[in-house]
């Protein structure tokens, strides 16, 4: 506790909190034009946090991060276009309350359910992280490297339809985190020296994330006008009330162990809360005509889940999201590297940063709610300038990184691979996940092997390992028995059928 208050008197003082506003609004301005989700908001605000001390960075960026959670349900809601694939659900019911006249709620239930899930969820990671960090710090080599193979298994395998393209998508970022030096030696660097010392995070987080989005809106750019739904003053009447709050606390439950979890993710438990509320509903007869309890559960698991995401990342420097890969890369700007002794060596900057969660949380609702109808008038923005303006701060969040003109060469190759990534439909999330954990893969891999001078039975002869083997194994046979058993149940088409359907 003393501590914690340590570190809200450091996030309250008055150059920290204009830090906390300005990140909240940022956040929110940028997460809520269409398209943008937060983690490429992340990506694109990050080059205006490093002429700023750490401490005050670190908590513009938790405004950022809240700012831009929120700002995807905005863009739901209104517009029928989620930011990023845990705010479909939001979507499902929200949009269809906007069109009922009823937007106002929705985005009400959206901001407090955020707001109740949010603060429920850092509590529980303040709880959490400083007795998680001891217990890793007993882990060896061996142990580490199946946690982060564990790690590249759950996010390829389990998350996205095809397991083809999730490995695509692995072994791409594989590659691109591997460039550089190694033992003395360039790997991958094509002659180029500006390669020797790797590709910068932020380089390859901007250019997929912004560039790729840009280059596909642009070749999918359609003239029609965006149909705006008008705001109104977000307000909630008792029944919305009524019908909101036990779905914003079982939407928390939800939302905060899966978002710890490696590929645990927001979208299962935004899905699992939408089903829940459907059933245990009074009212399921709104459901898909824009019922609240549809809005106000999924968002709460949305922003637990969030919260959820920073324990991994803060105990083990395991990013399970691809907002929490970016939000790594701005720790690791600063010459930071979240892990088991993070929270013992930089007190004084993680409380501040915990407190800020709680700060940011509290502005996301106080300054939002009033503002909603001015987020709303940014989606007029004509596409052609709003991406244009998108392609600007990626540019100079790409030069920014290392003051180099070939990262902007760089920047434009990487910006077509994320645009072919869109257009082949390969996750992006593999990719970023890959680039960061290849090369500590590698040294702990290569820290393993040389403690047990080369015997490769060393990597699984801890507990940990062997623990993440058998949940690895696990997946893959959960994933080949449901295969098999979805071929058996497809019915096999006769022979008329085949004739007919050749005719």
């Amino acid at each position: 506790m003393d501590l914690l208050l340590d570190g809200f008197a450091t996030a309250l003082s008055p150059t920290n909190l204009l830090f906390a506003v300005l990140g909240v609004l940022l956040g929110t301005a940028v997460g809520v034009l269409p398209g943008i989700g937060p983690a490429m908001t992340v990506a694109l605000l990050l080059p205006v946090t490093y002429s700023v001390p750490a401490e005050s960075a670190l908590i513009m960026f938790a405004g950022i991060y809240y700012g831009g959670m929120y700002g995807g349900s905005t863009t739901s809601i209104l517009l029928n276009t989620p930011g990023e694939s845990s705010s479909v659900i939001t979507a499902l019911e929200g949009n269809k309350m906007a069109k009922t006249g009823r937007a106002a709620q929705a985005l009400a239930t959206a901001a407090i359910g955020s707001f109740v899930a949010g603060t429920i969820g850092t509590v529980l990671l303040i709880l959490l992280a400083p007795t998680v960090g001891p217990l890793v710090v007993t882990l060896g080599a061996p142990s580490y490297f199946a946690i982060m193979l564990l790690a590249l298994v759950s996010v390829t395998v389990v998350l996205g339809s095809s397991k083809l393209r999730g490995f695509i998508a692995l072994f791409l970022g594989l590659a691109i985190g591997l460039v550089g030096m190694s033992s003395g030696q360039p790997r991958m660097t094509f002659g180029f020296a500006e390669l020797s010392d790797g590709i910068e995070i932020v380089v390859v987080a901007v250019a997929i994330f912004a560039l790729g989005e840009a280059l596909w809106v642009a070749a999918h750019l359609r003239r029609t006008p965006l149909e705006i739904i008008p705001v109104g003053r977000p307000w909630m009447s008792r029944s919305d009330w009524s019908r909101s709050w036990k779905p914003w606390l079982r939407g928390t439950a939800l939302g905060f162990p899966f978002g710890a979890l490696p590929a645990g993710g927001a979208e299962l438990p935004t899905f699992l809360s939408y089903v829940t509320e459907r059933r245990l509903s009074k009212h399921p007869e709104e459901f898909g005509k824009g019922a609240i309890e549809g809005v106000a559960g999924p968002e709460a698991a949305n922003n637990a889940s969030a919260a959820g995401t920073l324990l991994p990342m803060l105990a083990l420097g395991l990013p399970t999201t691809a907002t929490a890969a970016v939000i790594l890369v701005a720790f690791e700007s600063y010459g930071l590297q979240p892990g088991p002794q993070f929270m013992t060596q930089n007190e004084q900057l993680v409380w501040a940063l915990l407190a800020s969660l709680f700060v940011a949380n509290t502005l996301l609702l106080v300054l939002n709610l009033p503002l909603a109808p001015v987020w709303a008038k940014l989606l007029r923005i004509p596409r052609p300038y709003l991406y244009a303006g998108i392609l600007f701060f990626a540019t100079l969040g790409a030069y920014s990184a290392s003051t180099s003109p070939f990262d902007l060469g760089l920047l434009l190759v990487l910006g077509v691979l994320g645009f072919a990534m869109r257009r082949f439909a390969i996750p992006v999330l593999p990719l970023i996940i890959g680039v960061i954990l290849g090369p500590r893969l590698e040294e702990e891999l290569s820290e393993a092997l040389d403690i047990s001078r080369g015997d490769y039975s060393t990597l699984w002869g801890e507990p940990a390992a062997i623990i993440c083997y058998l949940v690895m194994t696990l997946i893959v046979a959960s994933l080949v028995a449901a295969r098999i058993r979805s071929l058996r149940r497809a019915p096999r088409t006769s022979d008329t059928e085949k004739d007919e359907v050749h005719t």
